[in-house]
């Protein structure tokens, strides 16, 4: 099986990747090679009939004629904060201000006003485009935000002093008709700061992460050379980080890949039924919400034994050479638009039993795995070759090492390559501290490599437990086995005190149930319910790993824009 996966892997193409050196360049490619596809589409409010089509030709255009009187008004140089949901004034004014020689401070929205004010004065910015829906916000900081000098809505301003962003793409297009060609004779250099991208800081406060156009741009040319994009994808993650604005937006834009902006969560279902994506760049919490709806709708229609029956019967059709899946399953594909090939998944841990799942239904999964740090792609499983558990093989171009292994092979995934950040923004001690002796970027994760260069993912240092008898406990792998348990929605495992014995630590695993799927089953104690589960988990583990607490949670985890939970923000107290 070794030998014919090594021959796979040798025999397995790199899928072609359009290579460009920035912005621009990526924005006048596209649209010279696809003039009349469509780039980017949307729809005006969420209950519009109508879908907005905007080609490639037309979204250079409106970039080109953004950018132009950007210069005009003095822009580039200057940092600049774009503050929004996904939109395609945001994707535009993203790439117009990248194009121009602009430093982009994309900043989470959802933040509270006062966190907002900070970031914006932290990172220097002169100007922000925002968006209506947060005009009150913006309004009530204005007062605090010195270095601001120019605010730009991106549609209709309420603000006095605001200007529109299509007025400004009018004035260009005026300037650019008339022979201003300021926009195309500026040389962009892809190696300075381009753009400073705050962390989600899931155990604590983030740091600004400096990316130049030469990071991102060399992190999807090269990690495209991974995986073939499909037709058409749709875009549901926040623009605010990377996964969003580089994966989603620049590797998907670049290879002229239609991008369908969703209008929102509550729309997402009835959306893809309509839209039709053929592909999707998702968090675990959106695969597991899939999943979770397969199931949930079969137990309910009473066709869950005959589901598990038929997804046994395709197993053994495929092994051999038979794939009926899209027969076999149309009904389940159907609620997904019909048209889904894949699914790019990244950002946390996805359970395996998930992965397979979708796979013998007839939807690929390729996990990887990425950091903001290195803009952020890092490795992903490839379309037609997977391995179990890992998040795949580095991309092209890159180096991992595994820092300081123990006897099992696992210590701190470090990486280098053209990807990796400059620094942190204003925090020199930081980033020194970020990077070891061979200039190698230390992620903080924790995980291996197998003899062929895969790569495993054990967990983040930071959430190790170290227990009292000197042995390291990962809370994900914990987690990992006990969101396998029917009715668990999210789970996190941590390090508490034992009520029996004062100042003995013991492991906690505190869980938010699926109440309405444990209805369904008829348990109606919950506690009683998931202590026997953890019980007969623990009997398959070894003994220093054992769980000794359930708590069970009414409400879900907190989490960040990105839907991660906020491990910091947990409430510790078990009694």
């Amino acid at each position: 099986c070794k030998e014919q996966n090594n021959m796979r892997k040798k025999n397995y193409p790199l899928y072609e990747t359009t290579v460009f050196e920035n912005f621009r360049v990526m924005t006048e490619n596209v649209a010279k090679k696809y003039p009349d596809r469509v780039a980017i589409s949307y729809k005006r409010s969420p209950r519009d009939k109508e879908t907005v089509n905007v080609t490639y030709a037309e979204a250079r255009d409106y970039i080109r004629d953004m950018g132009t009187e950007l210069i005009n008004m003095g822009l580039r140089d200057k940092h600049v904060a774009i503050i929004g949901e996904s939109s395609y004034e945001w994707i535009c004014s993203y790439f117009s201000l990248m194009s121009i020689g602009a430093v982009t401070v994309p900043i989470d929205k959802d933040l509270p006003a006062d966190e907002m004010a900070g970031l914006l004065n932290f990172a220097d910015c002169e100007a922000v485009f925002y968006s209506p829906l947060i005009e009150d916000k913006i309004k009530s900081i204005a007062n605090r935000l010195p270095r601001i000098k120019i605010y730009v809505c991106m549609r209709e301003a309420g603000m006095a002093g605001a200007l529109n962003l299509p007025d400004i793409v009018k004035r260009g297009r005026e300037r650019f008709r008339n022979g201003d060609n300021s926009y195309y004779d500026y040389e962009i250099d892809s190696e300075r700061l381009a753009t400073i991208v705050f962390t989600s800081g899931t155990t604590g406060k983030g740091k600004g992460v400096m990316l130049s156009q030469k990071n991102i741009v060399l992190d999807m040319t090269l990690g495209m050379y991974n995986f073939a994009i499909t037709p058409k994808t749709m875009n549901v993650l926040p623009p605010h980080h990377t996964y969003g604005s580089t994966v989603n937006f620049v590797g998907h834009y670049a290879q002229g890949s239609t991008i369908y902006i969703s209008s929102g969560l509550r729309y997402i279902m009835e959306e893809m039924q309509e839209q039709k994506p053929s592909h999707l760049v998702l968090v675990p919490l959106f695969v597991e919400t899939m999943h979770r709806k397969i199931w949930q709708t079969a137990e309910k229609n009473g066709k869950a034994g005959m589901l598990r029956l038929l997804i046994k019967v395709s197993n053994i059709l495929r092994k051999l050479g038979i794939d009926l899946r899209r027969k076999l399953f149309k009904s389940i594909h159907d609620i997904f638009g019909g048209k889904l090939e894949f699914i790019i998944c990244g950002g946390a841990a996805l359970n395996q039993d998930i992965i397979d799942t979708f796979d013998a239904i007839g939807i690929t999964i390729l996990n990887g795995y990425g950091i903001t740090e290195c803009s952020p792609l890092v490795s992903c499983n490839r379309n037609k070759y997977q391995k179990k558990g890992s998040v795949g093989i580095p991309i092209v171009g890159e180096e991992i090492k595994i820092k300081d292994p123990d006897e099992n092979g696992e210590g701190e995934i470090c990486v280098k390559g053209p990807n990796v950040m400059l620094g942190y923004y204003k925090d020199p001690e930081a980033t020194a501290a970020a990077f070891d002796e061979e200039g190698f970027f230390r992620t903080g994760d924790y995980g291996k490599l197998d003899d062929e260069g895969w790569l495993y993912i054990t967990g983040r240092i930071k959430n190790i437990i170290v227990l009292s008898n000197g042995k390291n406990v990962y809370p994900e792998e914990i987690e990992s086995e006990i969101s396998k348990i029917y009715g668990v929605l999210e789970v996190v495992v941590y390090a508490g005190e034992s009520r029996v014995q004062k100042n003995k630590e013991v492991i906690v695993a505190e869980i938010y149930p699926d109440f309405e799927a444990l209805k369904l089953k008829g348990i109606d104690d919950p506690q009683a319910y998931f202590n026997e589960e953890i019980r007969k988990l623990n009997s398959r583990m070894v003994s220093y790993k054992a769980v000794k607490m359930v708590k069970i949670r009414n409400e879900e985890f907190p989490k960040n824009t990105s839907r991660k939970i906020l491990r910091f923000a947990v409430n510790r107290n078990i009694d």
